[in-house]
């Protein structure tokens, strides 16, 4: 698990992982998790949260999205953030922004695809399925 994950990953990969490795059904669970996202119903479960290492102007040539939202919470509220400090953010439909400031909407795509589909993935592949499979299969459904 890695240290940057929201909790809607953290939960997800501990309810899923449990399911399939106790034979349980796995499927409408993935589908049902997947959905609520899309539908702004797990928001509370969306914030990332990570340390600043260094200053502010030290990140020049890559700036991660935490250091981005920080940039922006600066700018929009003039609270000052140092080395060490933490930053909580989400992703929006306008990049990283800061939670305390959020002003965009959510990018609801973005949790499906860099939060969910790598946990499900990562096991889904021994059972020869993946999230997309599971989740394509239930849209064509209600075609």
């Amino acid at each position: 698990m890695r240290t940057d994950w929201t909790q809607l990953a953290r939960q997800f990969q501990m309810t899923l992982y449990a399911k399939v490795f106790a034979g349980e059904d796995y499927r409408d669970f993935v589908r049902a998790t997947t959905q609520s996202v899309l539908n702004g119903e797990r928001d509370a479960e969306l914030i990332y949260r990570k340390r600043l290492r260094r200053q502010l102007h030290e990140y020049q040539k890559n700036v991660p999205p935490h250091v981005q939202a920080a940039r922006k919470l600066e700018q929009w509220t003039g609270e000052r953030l140092r080395r060490g400090d933490w930053i909580e953010y989400v992703i929006t439909t306008n990049g990283a922004e800061p939670l305390a400031a959020q002003q965009s909407p959510l990018d609801y795509q973005h949790y499906v695809d860099k939060q969910l589909t790598p946990v499900a993935d990562t096991i889904l592949h021994f059972v020869e399925q993946s999230l997309a499979e599971l989740v394509d299969s239930q849209l064509t459904l209600f075609k």
